[in-house]
């Protein structure tokens, strides 16, 4: 079986084109003893494909580094294909200089010829593989363009062609030796290179991507313009879209389906009645009437990733991100936090340095998630009705700054090192199709249902059961189980202001996935949810315990992601002092607006 070793650096599409290749006959893990994704992959049964890390160049400072390097020195590799953008071959070329040093064949891949096109760029492919000593194809991944010859090399073998006696004799003296050569004497080959085999139009004319640039990166628009798109994008969330939707669902909820299968079971004894409609429906029903609003966030997040956007918010918050002893290439993990903590701490293995991988880790938990949205939408339509979109954007910037004082925290007292330069590719702008945001929006929503159908219906069940039993069988619910729990834990957030046995359940509950708290208190309190709510809590109390609930330890699932990828020492760790963060930033809360 051949084996293809798939490298290149970040954002040159090195995905689509492994995608294209392999469709879903692929399989992902983790190489031996490091958290970086090994994904493998297979063009026919005789064509194994084996995705390599992204990276800049074979320096082994980063774990993606010491995989690629390890893998292409120790393991069987037949040819490798290495991904460029040929817009910018400058800079891409430096890995491939590194990659014929191993003395391997070399595909090299050619992406995004369109944009060479149209900034008027010609490429001579004939004279450039002759001068590299690499087999040379212009591809268009994002149009699936020429991969047909991609494919025809690996399988016919024709990669061997240019792999001669003289190319092996060449790289036989150099093979492996990655700093023999000094960084600007390779640039200085790879711009004599260029000049042979690439002419630019001699009046250069400004893309359309450096035209926007001057706007979106402008000193004194950047921020403003950064600020006014997560406005945009909270009001389209709350109030323009997914708010309305929200609310038909609700409606349906709780004024056509409930009373109809009140009437539909009328027959039934009244338990399984309760269990299905209270337990089951109640529990359940009350998140999914959530799911227009996390699909609005999740399609707002997909336009700005799939635009090229996302890079560039990176780059603005690089000088931000080092006041918290953060790279800006931080931010990413961050800003996927209020998707979802799970991915957010997983990304966090590709930054460089273990120091900002384990920081990053800690401070994700504070970015409110997606989970945590149907707890504000919640409590703020009913307890601030005319300033919700406010409320709830408050809470967001309320745990960036949490984040941001727990970072100075970590910074001067368990990570004091060295920081890490900010290395990160701009893509070019590209307006996202409507196929890629609704694709990537369904597969996000469709988790969130998944947990709606498994943890939360078996959440629900289990609150039915604990608020409906106690030690003398079926019981009412002051006598239940649940009452027992709550009681033992109403002491600890009395200080807070809410400490009702019922809430303090349902914050536990929250462990398990936050949703279920807003299904906990549903279950709990025995009627609609949304109508009881003012008697249950003021203003204030509210406040208070939506803090709480943004800052206490994540859900059950980004606990074991945490405790995979750094242990189970700093997952304890993690917990002990978001319970401490999230009761003192609750009573502050509280006891400061009680005074005011």
């Amino acid at each position: 079986m051949i084996t293809a070793a798939l490298i290149g650096n970040p954002n040159v599409g090195k995905t689509s084109l492994f995608n294209l290749l392999t469709g879903s006959n692929q399989y992902v893990g983790n190489w031996a003893g490091v958290t970086v994704d090994k994904t493998i992959g297979f063009l026919n049964e005789s064509v194994q494909i084996v995705d390599l890390p992204g990276i800049y160049a074979m320096d082994t400072y980063s774990n993606e580094e010491k995989v690629a390097k390890n893998f292409l020195l120790n393991e069987k590799v037949d040819v490798i294909i290495n991904i460029v953008d040929a817009s910018n071959l400058d800079r891409n070329l430096y890995l491939t200089t590194q990659l014929r040093e191993f003395n391997k064949p070399i595909i090299l891949v050619l992406n995004m010829i369109d944009v060479v096109e149209k900034k008027g760029i010609t490429i001579d492919y004939d004279k450039l593989s002759k001068m590299l000593r690499v087999q040379v194809i212009p591809i268009v991944a994002a149009k699936n363009k020429n991969i047909d010859k991609v494919k025809e090399t690996l399988i016919e073998g024709k990669f061997l062609e240019n792999f001669s006696t003289n190319h092996n004799h060449h790289n036989h003296s150099h093979q492996h030796h990655h700093h023999s050569h000094s960084e600007r004497a390779v640039y200085r080959y790879i711009g004599i290179v260029l000049r042979h085999c690439l002419s630019k139009p001699h009046d250069k004319v400004k893309s359309s991507t450096e035209k926007i640039d001057k706007i979106i990166l402008n000193k004194f628009l950047a921020y403003p313009l950064f600020a006014l798109i997560i406005l945009i994008i909270f009001e389209c969330t709350f109030s323009w879209v997914g708010g309305p939707l929200q609310n038909l669902a609700d409606d349906f909820v709780n004024n056509s389906l409930i009373p109809y299968l009140h009437s539909l079971l009328s027959f039934t004894s009244s338990w399984f009645s309760s269990l299905l409609i209270d337990g089951i429906v109640g529990g359940v029903g009350s998140i999914i009437v959530f799911l227009p609003i996390i699909l609005t966030l999740f399609f707002c997040i997909s336009i700005l990733e799939d635009s090229g956007y996302m890079a560039r918010a990176a780059f603005l918050m690089d000088i931000v991100m080092r006041k918290m002893g953060l790279s800006g290439k931080a931010f990413i993990p961050l800003i996927m936090g209020f998707g979802c903590s799970v991915p957010a701490i997983m990304s966090s293995r590709t930054l460089e340095s273990e120091k900002d991988r384990k920081m990053t880790a800690l401070l994700v938990p504070f970015m409110s998630c997606n989970a945590k949205l149907p707890i504000y939408a919640l409590l703020t339509a009913a307890l601030f009705p005319k300033n919700q979109g406010l409320v709830i954007g408050s809470l967001y910037l309320f745990g960036i700054i949490i984040a941001f004082i727990m970072g100075k925290v970590l910074r001067n007292s368990v990570f004091k090192k060295d920081e890490e330069p900010l290395v990160i590719e701009l893509p070019e702008y590209k307006v996202p199709t409507l196929k890629n945001l609704f694709v990537h929006t369904w597969d996000k929503g469709k988790d969130f249902l998944k947990k709606a159908g498994t943890i939360i219906f078996s959440i629900s069940v289990i609150i039915w059961f604990l608020s409906h039993f106690g030690f003398s069988g079926m019981v009412g619910i002051k006598d239940s189980f649940l009452a027992i729990i709550g009681q033992v834990l109403t002491p600890i957030f009395k200080p807070l202001g809410f400490g009702t046995w019922q809430n303090s359940v349902s914050i536990i509950s929250g462990l398990a996935a936050k949703e279920v708290i807003v299904s906990t208190m549903s279950v709990l309190y025995g009627a609609s949810i949304s109508t009881i709510v003012p008697t249950i809590f003021t203003p204030l109390t509210a406040y208070a315990f939506l803090v709480f609930v943004l800052l206490y330890p994540p859900c059950i699932s980004a606990l074991a992601t945490i405790k995979k990828e750094y242990g189970t020492k700093m997952m304890l760790s993690m917990m002990a002092y978001q319970i401490g963060v999230a009761w003192i930033a609750a009573f502050a809360v509280y006891r400061i607006g009680s005074l005011l």
